[in-house]
Formats: C-alpha cells, structure tokens, sequence
C-alpha cells in the first residue's frame, strides 16, 4: 500500500500548485498539505520604483484581477498623496469594480468551478473543463456565458483603458471620464448581465441544490471550517467591494471587530510556513494556534462566503433576496461550508451586476470633475478593497522622491491560504480510507481548495527569504537546538 499520494499539478486555478496526501499504514489519512512551490516576490522588486507607477506594476502581479490590484494601489497613492478622489472619479472606480466582479465570477463558476458540479466530478478528465461543460448544457447557453463575460471585460476596457490591465487609476482620480454614449453601452450590457446572473443562480440550483449527492458534501459538517470571517462592508454592514471598513464576525456570527483600512497591523499578523511560499495571516486579537480553526484560532476566511458570512445584507434587492434565500437554507450563521462559495459567488456576480446598472444609470457618471490635485505628500499610504478572492491590502512607504522605500502586500488568497490548507486536508481525510484514492475522489479533494477560487501566483509573496529550519540533534537523535527564520 503506497503511503503517499501526490496531485501534481492540481488543475484549474491561477498559479502552481500541488497536494502531498500522507496515509497511515491503515489507508487512512494523517495529514495532507497543499504547496505553493513559485515564489513572486512582487514586494521586493518594488522597491525604489516611482510611486505612480505602482497601479500599473503591481496590476501585471495577475492576468485575473488585475483590476483588484490596480485600485488597491491606486487607494494606497490617495493616502499616500493626501488626496481624496471626486465623487464622480469614485463612481467611474466602482463601475469599473463592478464589471471587473462580473468577468471574473462568470469566470470562476463557468470555466474552474463549474465543471466539477455540471459534469461531476467523476467524470473524465478529458470532460472536466469548458468544453465539457459547453457540450453537456448547449451551445445557445455557452454563448450567453462567453457573451456575458465579455461584457464585464469590456466595461473594464471601456473605463480602464484596457479589457485585462487597466491604466486610469491616478492619485486622486480617474485619467478617464465617460460619455454619453459609452455611458448608454454600459447601461445595455448591465441590463443584460443582471439577467444574466439571475439565470446563473437557477442553474445552481437546478444543478446542485437539488442535487442529493452534491448537497451531501455541501452541508457535510466535516467538510466546513468554524472560522472568523471578514469582508469589507458599508455603513449599513452591507457587501462592499471598494468602499467602508474591514468587518470580522466570529463563529456566532457576532461582530468580532471593524476597522479602517489604516489600522490593519493593529488587527492582522501573518506567519510563515516552512513547507509553503505563501504566508498564513492570523487575528493578532486571537492568536496564531496552528492549522485548526474554532475560536481560539485566529485564522479567518475571506472571499464571497467570508464576505456574507461577515455581512448583514447585499446593497441591492435582488442580491439581497438570494442573500437571505441563502442563509435561509442553511438555517444558521455563519455558513460553513467551504462548497458554498460558489453560492455566494453568483450571490455576489447580481450584485455586482445590479450596482453596475445603477451606477451606469447616475447622472454623476458623465460629469468632467474626475481628478482632485490637492496634494498633501505623506510618508506612507494604504489601499485596502475587495478582489474577487477576497480582501486585498497594498502599503506603501515612500520616501521625498516619491519613490518606494518598502511595500507590503496581503493578497486575497494569502489570506485564504490558511483555511485553503484546512479544507484540503479535512476534505482528504473526510474522502480517503483504506488508500483507495480514484481519479475522481481525488478531483473531489481538489474542489475543495477550487471553492476558494485562489490564485497561488498573487499569493507567493514571501520576500528576502525562503522559510529554512535547521534542527541539530544529539547523537541520540534527540533535539539539541532548533534555528529558523520564520515564526
């Protein structure tokens, strides 16, 4: 009987990575990891460059959500700069915000997650992608998805410049404004997306919802995490995705705590891995406790179910209904199942779809008044929004050059990669017994970090140095002294 199991290279997620699966000599499994082996290091690279180039930098970190961290980077040049943005530049950021959230989440659900629920995931491995899925629901429906994505794209290139990398975000504004007539598209095609997303949900549930073999490992309690969850949200603890204060909400679903986004070392630590280029963050407040969750962990969840669990409501009535329709099926809050991202996601793709139509609809959106030059320079500047993964944070120190002196960077699935480890490995144990381990069990093991939608290539941000541990042993072999450079 084989004591390991490898997945190498797990499938359909941006970046690398890979699964060591670890048995007993029972079968069953003692332990599993999930390795990010790519380091990036944007941070350190970014040192000594001008600061007003850092939207356009650090947007190349990720061909996905490039928008995410565009407008991170450009909010930490507004502080950075002293600098609040007109109201009519704050608007053309959140519509470019929303048709970002609607080409990524239709990318997520249709092309990465989708095929493990529309084909299953037993099926081959030849089946389990897009074309797979195109075959099995139709050409007419895999035209509408293409379409659709291809909307919230062009709403990006439409404000940003560009469909993928956009290049408008400025120190207190926006470089671009909008007219009448591309206002008018924008409109059209938000119309459309709202439908669009509507029919999404009723496809989830048709699909999954009603599906007995797939709600069995949706509402499997072995196979959800008790954690914190946090997500951004509005005056009214409504989702918001660029705007308001990080919230984080307890395993009870109380507020736990809600902060401004210049306050977040007082609220979050990170911990390095030996085996892994991804860090782990934690609730300073609570403490780093190991790979576990409960309340005396401090380690939180992120992303579109993060992001309801830690709310009270979406800001538009359609979103809010499935919202509500959401919690209403599991009949407790928080949700903890890890399955139930994608919920949550297409939750989240009508809101989005919804606010992009009500902003193209404001009368503000074409106004000329698009960028505030009241500089007042400061030593260092923090930008904090919602990617699609989940809370993306950029600090800048800059120095009387107004170049980069040090930068951190907290990205969405480096704060997922906590619980993204947990479910792999709950999922493994929860899955595997007796080393029987088929291709499709082991694919269901991999939905169970899919859900996350992560992205390991903006992930891996470890700089300077690769986390090494030396232990030096008696010649008994018990430990004489250990040495490391990480935490």
């Amino acid at each position: 009987m084989n004591s390991r199991i490898t997945i190498d290279p797990i499938t359909r997620l941006e970046g690398h990575g890979k699964i060591e699966i670890f048995l007993n000599d029972k079968g069953d499994v003692n332990n599993a990891y999930l390795q990010v082996p790519e380091l990036r290091g944007f941070e350190q690279f970014c040192v000594g460059r001008k600061a007003e180039d850092m939207p356009q930098l650090t947007s190349r970190i990720c061909g996905v959500c490039p928008v995410a961290h565009h407008y991170a980077s450009t909010k930490a040049l507004d502080a950075a700069f002293g600098v609040e943005p007109t109201e009519t530049a704050l608007k053309l950021r959140r519509l470019i915000y929303a048709g970002y959230y609607i080409y990524d989440h239709i990318l997520h659900f249709y092309f990465l997650g989708g095929p493990d629920f529309v084909m299953g995931p037993d099926a081959p491995k030849a089946k389990r992608n897009i074309l797979g899925v195109i075959e099995k629901v139709g050409l007419d429906i895999a035209k509408e998805v293409i379409k659709h994505r291809a909307y919230g794209q062009k709403i990006t290139e439409i404000l940003g410049g560009k469909p993928t990398h956009p290049v408008s975000g400025i120190p207190g504004g926006q470089t671009k404004g909008v007219t009448e007539e591309e206002r008018k598209s924008i409109e059209e095609m938000a119309t459309s997306c709202v439908s669009f997303a509507e029919f999404s949900l009723k496809l989830f549930a048709d699909v999954v919802l009603r599906n007995d073999s797939y709600m069995e490992l949706v509402t499997n309690p072995a196979l959800g995490l008790e954690t914190y969850n946090v997500g951004m949200c509005d005056d009214s603890n409504h989702v918001n995705f660029y705007d308001g204060k990080v919230r984080v909400t307890d395993q009870d679903g109380r507020e736990f705590a809600k902060f401004g986004q210049h306050e977040y070392l007082d609220h979050i630590r990170e911990h390095i891995l030996e085996w892994s280029y991804v860090k782990v963050p934690y609730l300073k407040a609570v403490g780093y406790k190991g790979l576990v969750d409960g309340k005396d962990s401090g380690i939180y969840r992120v992303g579109p179910l993060g992001r309801l669990n830690a709310a009270e409501g979406m800001a538009t009535p359609k979103a809010n209904g499935h919202y509500q329709q959401m919690f209403d099926t599991f009949k407790t809050r928080p949700v903890n199942s890890t399955l139930a991202f994608h919920w949550a996601r297409l939750i989240e793709l009508l809101y989005a779809c919804e606010h992009a139509l009500e902003l193209s609809k404001d009368p503000q959106i074409t106004d000329t008044d698009i960028r505030n030059m009241d500089f007042d320079m400061k030593e260092e500047g923090i930008g904090i929004v919602e990617a699609a993964r989940g809370m993306l944070i950029h600090h800048y120190w800059v120095d009387d050059d107004r170049l980069m002196k040090k930068v951190n960077l907290i990205v969405a699935t480096t704060n997922n990669m906590g619980p993204i480890c947990m479910s792999v490995r709950n999922a493994a144990k929860e899955l595997i017994h007796d080393g029987k381990a088929d291709d499709g069990l082991l694919n269901t093991v991999e939905m169970f970090f899919r859900a996350y939608d992560p992205c390991f290539a903006c992930a891996s941000h470890v700089t300077g140095q690769s986390p090494l541990e030396v232990n030096i042993r008696n010649a008994d072999g018990s430990l004489h002294k250990r040495l490391s450079n990480f935490d």
